[in-house]
């Protein structure tokens, strides 16, 4: 019509914001997944570092904490350059899927899938589909990139007070590609333990079994502590400890909660059931540490949580509540018993220092969970997890017998492949570098291995070395050199 005034133009910012809203977003599911997997990274940075750097010997507390602060970076890299893609890619092998860079724009904002995962039954026939997520890939690959991360600052707790720095910088890139990648794509990625039907919700065997194997393994491989911090390793910040122990608590929300890759009941009901197993397990941990050993430990309180936390990973959105509770009656017995007699009965784990414990914190933790999964998976929460696996615990009858089996020969795979690959990893590494520090830094600590140290303190039996540490003079002006306690060097 002559003379009308033209239709107002659309703002260019309104444009570009429906343009990154596709159909298929639901934002809801997205920002869940960015939350969870921020929760999980957070486990790691600062709640790792932090319960690393405190729980051991002050003299190792830097190194300690930058352990794992260097495993969670070179991960983060590793993976989006050619690890996510062997985790949750094509498939190669059926246990190994193709390498490739997950950094293109058309790859990380397209909808997130995962290849050839689902199998459902139709007439009869079994087939096969895809997990579509209503988010982009982007979400996916972070989400899965912290907890491969959070896998190799696991394994590190084995080996904390020796490794040589330079081996470990090394190990984790290799550790990653050749043994994570295959638990992962074996379980999660479409592999042949997946369509055989093996369940893992969130880890048990992925992350905390094959952590706590390839830890325990290393740990032969590259040898004891000193004597000397082997006979005497107290914490030196028992209060921060329980601070970075809060942080892994509290963030194994988005570590159970996130996997069922949407915002949905069922991930309540794994976040609900994670707290119930974990606070079972540890008051367990703790009236067993006050009958046999007439006090409460505090970190014998963490081992429980870590334990309960632990054993519930492979269930957590599987179980009814009052399973939750038996589990973790058992994740704060079970492992409990591993670490406190079987470990001093048994010769070969008594050989091998593992510094934190981790087989029996996660390894025995996870292989049990792993398996009372097969036993206590509930039928409908299953059909939530995966609408279409047609899964059952045994305690629900029919075929769910033959799933505590699957259970067994999954985790057995998962402690083969690591024992054999990690072996290889460590005998290679040390064609190159030794393993294991240098008998000086083995007696000094931070201090030698990074020029730094944690406090400004000294006195606790460490080697002393007049040129990094203050003097004070007396009346007579000779200089001696001051301890935390006050007390002076006889000289």
């Amino acid at each position: 019509m002559a003379g009308a005034s033209p239709p107002n133009p659309v703002p260019i910012a309104y444009q570009a914001t429906t343009a990154a809203v596709p159909d298929w977003l639901n934002k809801g599911d997205n920002a869940w997944q960015m939350i969870a997997a921020t929760l999980v990274g957070m486990q790691s940075v600062p709640g790792l570092v932090i319960l690393y750097g405190s729980i051991v010997k002050k003299k190792w507390a830097v190194n300690s904490a930058f352990m794992a602060l260097y495993a969670f970076s070179a991960v983060v890299l590793c993976w989006v350059i050619w690890a996510y893609k062997m985790s949750f890619g094509d498939k190669l092998l059926p246990f190994w899927g193709k390498a490739g860079p997950a950094l293109g724009q058309k790859f990380l904002l397209k909808q997130a899938s995962l290849p050839e995962t689902t199998q459902y039954y139709k007439n009869g026939v079994v087939e096969t589909g895809l997990i579509a997520p209503l988010y982009p890939m982007a979400s996916m690959v972070w989400f899965q990139g912290v907890f491969a991360a959070i896998t190799l600052i696991l394994l590190a707790g084995s080996v904390l007070g020796r490794m040589n720095i330079r081996a470990w910088m090394m190990f984790v890139p290799l550790w990653l590609t050749f043994s994570y990648t295959v638990g992962a794509f074996s379980l999660w990625g479409g592999g042949f333990l997946f369509h055989w039907g093996v369940m893992d919700y969130s880890g048990g065997y992925v992350i905390h079994l094959s952590s706590g194997i390839a830890g325990l393994t290393t740990a032969y491989w590259v040898g004891p502590r000193s004597t000397k911090d082997r006979e005497r390793f107290p914490p030196n910040n028992v209060l921060l400890m329980l601070a970075g122990a809060g942080l892994l608590w509290m963030g194994w929300a988005g570590f159970n909660g996130g996997d069922p890759y949407t915002a949905n009941i069922d991930a309540s009901m794994a976040v609900l059931n994670t707290n119930i197993c974990a606070a079972t397990s540890l008051l367990v941990w703790t009236w067993l540490d006050v009958i046999f050993f007439k006090k409460p430990s505090v970190i014998g309180a963490v081992q429980g949580m870590i334990t309960g936390l632990v054993c519930i990973t492979p269930a957590a959105g599987l179980v009814q509540g009052w399973a939750a509770i038996v589990m973790g009656i058992l994740s704060g017995s079970v492992p409990w018993f591993t670490m406190m007699i079987v470990h001093k009965r048994w010769t070969l784990l008594q050989k091998i220092d593992d510094t934190l414990a981790v087989f029996h914190t996660h390894a025995v933790a996870g292989y049990l969970g792993g398996i009372l999964t097969g036993f206590f998976a509930e039928p409908e929460l299953c059909a939530l997890f995966l609408p279409v696996t047609n899964s059952r615990g045994a305690v629900y009858g029919g075929s769910g017998g033959i799933q505590i089996l699957k259970q067994i020969v999954g985790g057995g795979f998962i402690i083969g492949w690591n024992v054999v690959i990690t072996s290889i990893i460590c005998v290679a590494i040390r064609t190159v570098i030794p393993l294991r520090m240098p008998e000086e830094q083995l007696l000094i600590g931070d201090d030698a291995v990074h020029g730094e140290e944690a406090y400004a303190l000294w006195g606790d039996g460490e080697k002393y070395d007049a040129t990094l540490h203050a003097v004070s003079s007396d009346d007579t002006g000779h200089g001696k050199p001051v301890y935390a306690s006050g007390a002076t060097q006889v000289v």
